[in-house]
């Protein structure tokens, strides 16, 4: 038996044919063109889905379903997108739109959600029932595994982990209306605009000169950890600061949750222990009345695949 799993993003649909042993046999993708209607998007997904059976010489009869990782809201039962914001999506009925094609199970899912499952599944929380995975790239997103099985809240729009509120008053405006945002101190943009704002007072950091072309602008996340592994004084100041942000959320989750693990992807999982073990010694200073940090904090380990290999296996996961 086969699984389709489907990562929905704003530029790019990325679909991957998926074996019973978490393996992506095979993987395409194409422009989402998000000005688009629902209907095209979905009907490029649908044959996007179809040229992936196609290469691989298999049949819809093959597979056992098809889940869909998307930004935004969803009903995973229903098969609908309830609404994204990244996709101008609203009330879109996804598996009706995708078995006008494809005439097997449809499932939706929030794409973060989708990657904790992943995660769990066979990455870096395999084994695990009690997860949050959080996802620190252009924004940060979060995952909610409990008790093996996706925690979506209520209303189906549990996780938003970016945006706990960590400086109340007077912090950083966020997209969601908000101000002082988790997100706004601890996405890897976060870092990047804190770095910038440190080499402009430092203009000797190497942050400047291993950026490329040595101009500001270019400065990215990886030239922050390359300048401070370097034993630039300026990125290590940056990376204490941005380390002491992620803790801060990251220990009010432990104290609302209490996971057995919590799981850094997105971008910034690339460092590795780099990332882990500096946020690890900051929750732990954190850690309520003094106890011992029980969670693990570890970096992920599927990269990419995590939302395609935990949106194939939806349909195992609902029933």
């Amino acid at each position: 038996m086969y699984y389709l799993g489907v990562d929905l993003g704003g530029t790019t649909i990325k679909v991957g044919l998926v074996d019973e042993n978490y393996h992506i046999l095979h993987s395409i993708s194409g422009p989402t063109g998000r000005e688009r209607s629902a209907e095209e998007v979905l009907k490029d997904m649908a044959m996007l889905c179809l040229e992936v059976l196609k290469r691989q010489g298999i049949t819809e009869k093959d597979i056992h379903s098809i889940g869909i990782g998307s930004p935004g809201i969803a009903s995973p039962e229903e098969g609908v997108i309830l609404s994204s914001s990244n996709l101008n999506f609203n009330h879109v009925d996804v598996r009706k739109e995708i078995q006008k094609y494809i005439q097997t199970d449809v499932y939706v899912e929030n794409d973060a959600n989708a990657a904790a499952l992943g995660e769990v599944i066979c990455g870096a929380a395999q084994g695990e029932d009690n997860v949050v995975v959080v996802t620190l790239g252009t924004g940060v997103g979060g995952g909610l595994v409990s008790e093996g099985k996706i925690n979506r809240g209520s209303f189906f729009g549990a996780g938003e982990i970016g945006h706990q509120v960590i400086r109340f008053g007077n912090g950083e405006p966020c997209g969601c209306g908000r101000k002082g945002c988790f997100e706004q101190y601890a996405s890897a943009t976060a870092l990047i605009r804190q770095a910038k704002a440190a080499a402009h007072l430092y203009p000797d950091s190497k942050l400047i000169s291993l950026a490329k072309e040595g101009l500001i602008e270019n400065i990215n996340a990886k030239v922050v950890f390359d300048a401070a592994q370097a034993g630039d004084e300026t990125a290590e100041r940056v990376l204490e600061t941005y380390f002491k942000y992620i803790a801060c959320g990251i220990t009010n989750i432990i104290n609302v949750l209490e996971p057995s693990m919590i799981v850094l992807g997105g971008g910034m999982s690339a460092q590795k222990e780099y990332l882990t073990n500096p946020v690890t010694k900051y929750v732990q200073e954190e850690m309520y009345g003094g106890l011992s940090l029980k969670t693990k904090i570890t970096a992920a380990t599927l990269g990419n695949d995590a939302g395609i290999i935990g949106a194939a296996f939806l349909g195992t996961t609902l029933k």
